[in-house]
């Protein structure tokens, strides 16, 4: 079994969290690195990561590759049993990937890109408003639970490389109005394979270069897009793309299954 991935997209540290969780080995390839680009794009045209292959198979998209894994290795399950825990698991998985997702990529730019200029003003309070409204649901949520659906599944997989994340960009929940989120975030802490998991981003930021990414230009995608024209950004938006500081995903033609 072989992960394309990257301790840089929290979409891939979710497929990896599951893979280490479900205890199935694995060799993992960083398909961000320039050097591995021609690798990604013959199993992802849009050179994506994560891609999953396994046994002739190749699955990209994080949800996609969870759910397979879940069919194929049904041991040490990341859904729910009811249908009920399901789709709670699955509307947090997807509020992970869509929208939390969204807003802390379009703020983190400054922080990690080469830009020639400063955040848009607004946009860090924009980010902090919608949040806040996420806080609240997730701390609704994890009232008298340990985990977002009482076991552990994939909506803390799915919302960890999240929220581990917010206090970095200033956007962080605020342990008094949110307790249960505060407590949720210590028990993830608490369990080695997220311990690994920060591990492997601090060392992946700490080698962070141009000469082995892209810097330079920004991936975008929908979701992304999405928020940031919703916020009233498009006009910042379409200067990035006359700037040529822009990158597209390629066409998501499925590969062929061997």
């Amino acid at each position: 079994m072989k992960l394309f991935d990257s301790a840089f997209s929290p979409f891939a540290r979710k497929v990896h969290l599951v893979l280490e969780y479900k205890g199935l080995p694995f060799e993992s390839v960083d398909g961000l690195l320039k050097e591995n680009h021609d690798q990604l794009r013959e199993v992802n045209g849009r050179v994506e990561v994560p891609v999953l292959v396994d046994r002739g198979l190749t699955v990209v998209n994080s949800s996609d590759i969870v759910d397979y894994l879940e069919f194929r290795y049904p041991e040490k399950p990341v859904y729910p049993a009811t249908a009920e825990g399901r789709v709670k698991a699955r509307a947090w998985e997807r509020a992970a990937d869509t929208l939390i997702d969204s807003i802390l990529v379009d703020i983190s730019y400054w922080g990690w890109a080469n830009r020639p200029d400063s955040m848009p003003d607004g946009l860090l309070d924009a980010a902090r408003a919608d949040l806040a409204q996420v806080y609240e649901a997730l701390d609704r949520d994890l009232a008298g639970n340990d985990f977002v659906c009482g076991d552990l599944s994939i909506a803390d997989f799915a919302l960890f490389p999240q929220i581990s994340s917010v206090k970095a960009l200033d956007v962080a929940f605020s342990p008094d109005d949110h307790p249960n989120i505060a407590r949720w975030a210590s028990a993830m802490l608490s369990l080695p394979l997220c311990v690994d998991d920060i591990r492997r981003l601090r060392e992946y930021l700490s080698r962070l270069d141009e000469t082995s990414v892209e810097l330079n230009r920004i991936f975008w995608r929908g979701d992304r897009i999405e928020w940031i024209l919703a916020k009233g950004y498009h006009d910042w938006f379409f200067g990035e793309i006359e700037a040529g500081r822009v990158m597209w995903p390629g066409l998501a033609v499925p590969a062929p299954i061997a």
